[in-house]
């Protein structure tokens, strides 16, 4: 490397354009610098074109899309106009990349072993007794126990924590100069999100490797990065050291993306008045469980002797790390897979129990806000027909009440206008709205919202989950929202449940359990939970 490559930013990022189709914009003029060594954080709303722009270092754009101007230099070396082959060898050694969903980036029908040998394979042309020590090592370093079977296995048999730590495992193998992640812990859980991060930043200082992380978490930010990028619709709205830029941003668009962090409500909880909408009684659910060698299966409680309750208008938040039992405590409570024992009572009466024709009438009165909306909603159809399904259940009713009443709840939720759509012609907030007002159209008693806002931009999400708590104030259902968004629970909750390997080990009030929780586990999910310290922030 020369003095001057040297003494260079690794990554210099000049006046970078990126165009779809007949020369539509998405990324505007975007320039900025990466230096060795660094953590920087690429943030925005979903749309700001923040995936666009680390995508075009790794000449990884999408069909359709294309850098039509700007220039990209590593180290020191124009590598805007290198052929493919010359591209392929700066993946992997030169710059790699964490993406959102592992299960989508690793390929299924190849062994974790044959995926990780491939970059060593094309890059250092070694061994393959030096690959497979090399391998093992790095998934032992990155916290996988039983590195040995891990080559041999496949990415379905992990958890997404797992297979996460997997391709972290994969991408540092080859010791990369730049990381780029890619929101790779959406869909973790808080402490595995903790681990997952730490862990990344550990194996980055160890190598010298600079950090790009994107992401809509700006607690994230204000836990890892140095610096960071604002982006607004592809274009450069705001950068400077992370400390600054979020205790005192200058521009509206970064001042409406730190408003849009969830926070504490003002108000108190909800006091827990009248008998219990549901009332939970030591409620178990067993699995199957996997095969072994021995072609036996053994059983796992995934949950284990649960009873609570939930009282009109209240919100009763449960949390818990993946594999706690909380979605399906959820989803048991809804009769959507079957229990083991117990009892689900509404109104006192054990729907597990019930015949056909009361079980319906619960069916009626609770209703279930799926995780994805774009999964839950039927592609062929519209956004009218969908709000009116769940009305065809209803004796007595004619089109035009069913069309009223669906018009009514669109309008609820914002979306006036919109039944003639389909979901994919929605924004990811909208097609959250359409959800929402297909739980609420019947006017159920009783809701599961099941990780509403997860995979939500920040201020979306906080649109999400101001128009549930009106709409809450307004219809007065009872809900069960699950989550591991500690923040957004913060926000919404009037009691918390935390749940651990299928048990509840604390419950109380939201004020109660966030300012003194009782048991380690709860302080070590509180401890995992990123959030912006605005006295550390502010400058």
């Amino acid at each position: 490397m020369s003095v001057d490559a040297a003494q260079s930013p690794l990554i210099d990022v000049r006046n970078l354009r990126i165009e779809a189709g007949a020369g539509v914009p998405i990324i505007h003029d975007l320039s900025f610098t990466v230096d060795r060594g660094e953590f920087l954080a690429i943030v925005g709303e979903s749309g700001s074109g923040k995936t666009m722009a680390a995508r075009a270092l790794l000449r990884l754009l999408p069909p359709g899309l294309r850098q039509t101007a700007g220039a990209i230099w590593l180290e020191g070396r124009n590598v805007t106009g290198l052929g493919e082959d010359a591209v392929r060898v700066l993946r992997g050694a030169g710059m790699g990349m964490v993406f959102q969903e592992p299960m989508v980036s690793l390929n299924p029908a190849m062994t974790v072993g044959a995926q990780m040998a491939e970059g060593l394979a094309l890059h250092l042309k070694l061994a393959p007794g030096e690959i497979a020590q090399r391998s093992i090592a790095m998934l032992r370093r990155v916290g996988i126990a039983d590195a040995e079977r891990c080559l041999g296995a496949y990415p379905h048999e992990f958890s997404g924590g797992m297979r996460q730590r997997i391709m972290l495992a994969s991408v540092m193998l080859l010791k990369p100069r730049l990381l780029i992640a890619d929101e790779p812990t959406t869909a973790l859980d808080t402490l595995t999100q903790a681990e997952v991060l730490d862990l990344m930043v550990e194996l980055a200082r160890d190598n010298g490797t600079a950090v790009i992380l994107i992401t809509h978490n700006l607690g994230l930010v204000a836990r890892y990065a140095q610096r960071a990028l604002v982006l607004e619709k592809g274009r450069l709205v705001e950068s400077g050291r992370t400390a600054e830029l979020l205790g005192a941003p200058r521009e509206a668009y970064t001042k409406a993306l730190i408003a849009a962090l969830p926070r504490r409500a003002e108000t108190p909880p909800a006091e827990r008045t009248g008998a219990p909408v549901i009332s939970v009684r030591n409620l178990s659910v067993v699995h199957a469980g996997a095969l072994s060698l021995f072609r036996r299966r053994t059983p796992k409680r995934a949950v284990d002797d649960v009873s609570l309750d939930v009282h009109p208008r209240e919100v009763v938040a449960v949390v818990g790390g993946s594999g706690s039992g909380k979605t399906t405590l959820g989803r048991a409570l809804l009769r959507l897979i079957p229990a083991a024992s117990g009892e689900v009572l509404l109104d006192g009466e054990d729907v597990l129990k019930a015949p056909r024709s009361r079980q319906r009438a619960f069916t009626l009165a609770a209703q279930l806000v799926f995780q994805d909306p774009y999964s839950s909603l039927d592609p062929r159809m519209t956004v009218g027909a969908i709000v009116r399904e769940p009305l065809r259940h209803v004796a007595g009713l004619g089109a035009t009440e069913r069309d009223r009443m669906a018009d009514a709840v669109l309008g609820d939720v914002g979306l006036s206008g919109f039944g003639g759509r389909l979901p994919h012609q929605l924004s990811g907030g909208q097609r959250q709205r359409v959800a929402i007002a297909r739980a609420l159209v019947r006017r159920p008693r009783f809701i599961v919202a099941d990780e509403p806002v997860s995979a939500l931009d920040m201020t979306i999400q906080a649109q999400i989950l101001a128009l549930f708590k009106s709409l809450q104030a307004e219809y007065g259902f009872a809900c069960m929202f699950i989550s591991h968004d500690l923040a957004a629970i913060e926000q919404i909750a009037d009691r918390v449940v935390v749940m651990r390997d299928g048990r509840i080990i604390e419950e109380g009030p939201r004020d109660d359990v966030f300012d003194n929780p009782r048991e380690a586990y709860t302080r070590a999910l509180l401890a995992a939970a990123p959030r912006v310290d605005w006295q550390a922030v502010t400058p």
